[in-house]
């Protein structure tokens, strides 16, 4: 009885999210990546776009409960090691007659399945496979929340800033737009002629608004994935993630690509898993074995002392469908492992591509966008002093803000683009993931096995 487990209840845990960001705690030799195991998470002066995904990592609802599946996988695997109990049986027979000479009759007898012990290094196998499966998931997860966190960390900065951007021309054209009304009530204009005015202003507020609920849905969505209660104030600070692969890395990263991502890692440790069920279904097709030791007394009071086997006959059943479904699901595996593999370095061509589009995009938009700022300023000094119409100050400021705005929009695409394509080579292209890389690669044999 002191060895046997006992039931305590646990109850729900309904405490609200946190709401200050200064009180967590978080470890970073925790954390699966180099370049967050060397940053020191310091959420005091506010979080960068690292402390951010430490953050998340640590504190991510999503991560939490694929940390108690993999609790789930290393209990299988321990159930799965263990051997089965033998059973124990009895019994006692009275006579029924009057007869003196009858005694009570007694049996007991010990047996033990052999079949449970000649499938359970298989068993042991595949869950063990099972348990580093989910554990690869689990790093795979947390790879891609990871990424998710500095796509949204990019996302919020990126909208606060076009928000801001906004709010200045609002500011600039609220002084314009006093003067539009007091022109309209003088009678100086008429409302088709103050359209093009109006329209400019209400365009600015609207995008003003757009800008600020698309902001509301970022840092919402920022929130859940840090774990925060819906209130928190996210205090974020630093320069976005903006990772810089060279060919030669990118190169190097595919060639390991199949011993770095935890997906594909996962996939294989899958595949060994289910190795173990075939083995396991094949197994179970031999006779199912039990053994035992009998000792008897009959009513006479003879004693008696014996074996008995039992054993299963393979005749109609032979574990032939549990065989089927095995190899089917192998196969299964087999053909789901090779299409990861192949949109994978699909994917990651299409996102070289992308990327080089959109660093030629920018660099004509940053040219562009700095020709219309001069342009918009000189408008702006001509308009106040009489030397410019407003309708063409008007236009000149739009397609300033149209500039400015869409070189935010393509320096957003291009970090998004970035960290999706680090996060399917594998890695992070720090300075210390590049360390961390070239450390595992030398830990390879000259077969390429770790």
């Amino acid at each position: 009885m002191a060895g046997c487990a006992h039931y305590a209840p646990k109850p729900l845990d309904e405490r609200p999210a946190p709401t200050d960001v200064a009180t967590l705690r978080v470890s970073a030799a925790a954390m699966p990546m180099p370049a967050l195991r060397h940053h020191r998470f310091d959420p005091g002066d506010g979080l960068d776009i690292t402390e951010t995904a430490m953050l998340a990592v640590a504190n991510n609802p999503h991560l939490r409960v694929l940390r108690d599946r993999l609790g789930v996988a290393r209990a299988q695997a321990f159930d799965a090691g263990l051997l089965p109990d033998p059973q124990l049986s009895a019994s006692l027979d009275r006579p029924s007659g009057s007869d003196p000479a009858l005694t009570h009759a007694f049996g007991l007898g010990l047996s033990m399945d052999l079949g449970a012990l000649l499938t359970r290094s298989a068993r042991v196998t595949g869950a063990r496979a099972t348990q580093r499966q989910v554990r690869l998931d689990l790093l795979w997860a947390e790879w891609q929340t990871i990424a998710q966190a500095r796509r949204l960390f990019d996302q919020v900065e990126s909208l606060r800033a076009q928000q801001q951007r906004l709010q200045r021309e609002a500011t600039a054209l609220h002084g314009f737009q006093g003067t539009l009304d007091q022109a309209l009530r003088e009678g100086n204009l008429d409302y088709a002629g103050a359209s093009a005015g109006l329209d400019a202003v209400a365009n600015v507020r609207n995008r003003l608004a757009d800008t600020t609920r698309q902001l509301d849905d970022a840092e919402h969505a920022l929130r859940l994935l840090l774990g925060l209660a819906p209130d928190a104030p996210l205090h974020l600070t630093g320069p976005a993630w903006q990772p810089q692969p060279t060919m030669a890395q990118v190169k190097a990263a595919d060639a390991h690509l199949a011993r770095r991502r935890p997906d594909l890692l996962a996939l294989q440790a899958g595949y060994a898993a289910q190795e173990a069920q075939v083995r396991t279904a094949i197994l179970g097709q031999f006779p199912d074995i039990q053994v035992g030791f009998n000792r008897a007394r009959d009513t006479s009071n003879v004693y008696t002392s014996g074996i008995s086997v039992g054993l299963s006959l393979p005749l109609f059943n032979r574990n032939r469908g549990q065989i089927a479904i095995a190899r089917a699901t192998r196969q299964s595996m087999a053909d789901d492992y090779r299409e990861r593999l192949l949109s994978t370095r699909s994917d990651m061509h299409r996102l070289l591509a992308v990327l080089n589009t959109l660093d030629a995009q920018i660099k004509a938009a940053q040219a562009h966008a700095r020709q219309l700022d001069r342009a918009g300023q000189a408008a702006t000094a001509r308009w106040h002093d009489g030397t410019l119409d407003w309708p063409t100050w008007l236009t000149i400021r739009a397609s300033a803000l149209d500039a400015d705005l869409q070189l935010d929009d393509l320096r957003q695409q291009r970090a998004t683009a970035s960290i999706a394509l680090e996060t399917l080579l594998g890695g992070d292209w720090s300075d210390a993931g590049r360390a961390d890389v070239a450390a595992n690669q030398r830990m390879h044999n000259t077969d390429g096995r770790p």
